[in-house]
């Protein structure tokens, strides 16, 4: 059986692999070689959840990750041809790829995650109180 505090807080758990995932795209916008030292721009990595197999007496669920997947977009190119990392041939010659992360994409999914981690935290607040009433009415 899975408690209410312990649904809420596989939500924050959730919630923070998100941010650090956000974070990390946002740390990584100019990264422009790939771990593997290739000139490939950084790609985006995203979150997805699912419902936690463990469910509560009432029938609700818990959440947890389902992947931490990346994202398969087109670099954007802009036009360097003095720089370094630019194409020396193909199409894309005298062109620089860079991540195709948009910034205010990432805050907006901060804020979400950010809000969603304190409603959850409200929500344990509010669990705990119901406990320490019901508690106190035993007693």
């Amino acid at each position: 059986m899975i408690s209410a505090l312990d649904i809420s807080t596989s939500a924050l758990v959730a919630q923070r692999v998100r941010l650090n995932t956000i974070s990390g795209n946002i740390a990584n916008m100019s990264t422009l070689k790939n771990e593997a030292g290739e000139n490939k721009p950084y790609q985006a990595r995203y979150v997805d959840f699912e419902t936690s197999e463990e469910k509560a007496e009432g029938g609700a669920a818990g959440v947890k990750i389902a992947k931490v997947g990346i994202e398969e977009s087109e670099p954007i190119y802009r036009l360097q041809p003095e720089h370094p990392l630019a194409a020396t041939e193909g199409v894309h010659k005298g062109y620089v790829a860079y991540p195709n992360i948009d910034m205010n994409e990432q805050f907006v999914d901060a804020l979400e995650a950010s809000r969603s981690y304190e409603a959850n935290i409200g929500v344990m607040e509010v669990t705990k109180g119901m406990a320490r009433q019901t508690l106190s009415i035993l007693a």
